[in-house]
This record gives structure tokens, sequence and C-alpha cells, in this order.
């Protein structure tokens, strides 16, 4: 019985500790932000141009680093910068998705920094529709 209760107050330390620590958001840590983490393509044509870019910019105190970027699936290629982003400095995420494939389509782009608004999701979407067929002459 004498264990038990031992377990039990041991138990009860370790649930409670964690609440008494807070971490601290660093004042002066990177902060990437987007116009819109939202494109619509619409309709494009099969084989069409399914190329879109999302801006971003540096509004923190530090280098911001793209830890990591990837799709949802295999049909959309994100392409990003590998090199840290001093703050104030701006660049790009551009992103391709296989137009061959024909339908509506709705992607998602997750991205991993060292900011503290980690991770960011982009959101692409939009119909792969095909093209016309045209009267024989």
């Amino acid at each position: 019985m004498k264990a038990l209760k031992s377990l039990f107050l041991l138990a009860a330390f370790f649930l409670i500790l964690p609440s008494g620590y807070s971490q601290q958001a660093n004042p002066n840590a990177p902060q990437m932000t987007f116009n819109t983490t939202v494109h619509n393509f619409g309709n494009i044509k099969i084989g069409g141009n399914g190329t879109c870019e999302f801006p971003f910019r540096n509004d923190g105190k530090e280098p911001l680093i793209l830890i990591k970027v990837q799709s949802s699936c295999g049909c959309t290629i994100p392409e990003y910068p590998k090199r840290p982003i001093l703050p104030a400095q701006s660049d790009v995420i551009k992103v391709k998705y296989d137009t061959q494939r024909q339908g509506p389509f709705s992607k998602t782009i997750t991205i991993i920094t060292n900011a503290m608004s980690s991770p960011i999701v982009l959101k692409i979407s939009g119909t792969v529709v095909p093209l016309p067929i045209l009267p024989e002459k």
C-alpha cells in the first residue's frame, strides 16, 4: 500500500511539473509572412501552366530557415530557397501542379521553419479540363 501511495505521488508530481514550466516566446524569432496562402487556378486546360508562386517575407529579427517543404502528393512539386532568408528580405515558394491529370484538385504544401508560426500550410486548387475537340474541316 505504501508503494502504491509513493507511485501515485510520483505520477502526480510529473503531471503537475510541466504546467508550472512555460516556454517563453523569442521576441526576435523569424516571422514568415505571406500576402496569401491560397491559390485557385480555376479551370486549366490539360497540359496547361500549373505553376504559381507564393511570395513571402521574413518580418522577424533573426534569419528564417525553411527546414522542410513538402506537398501532399507527388503531382505537386514545391521549389523553395535553401539559404537562410535574412530579416526584412523576401523570397518566393514556387509550386507546380501536374496538369496532365484531368479533373478537380485540391492540394496542400506544408512548410516547416524555425519561425514561431511553423508549420504553415499553402493550398492550391482548380480543375484540369480537357482540350476542346475541334471540328474537322
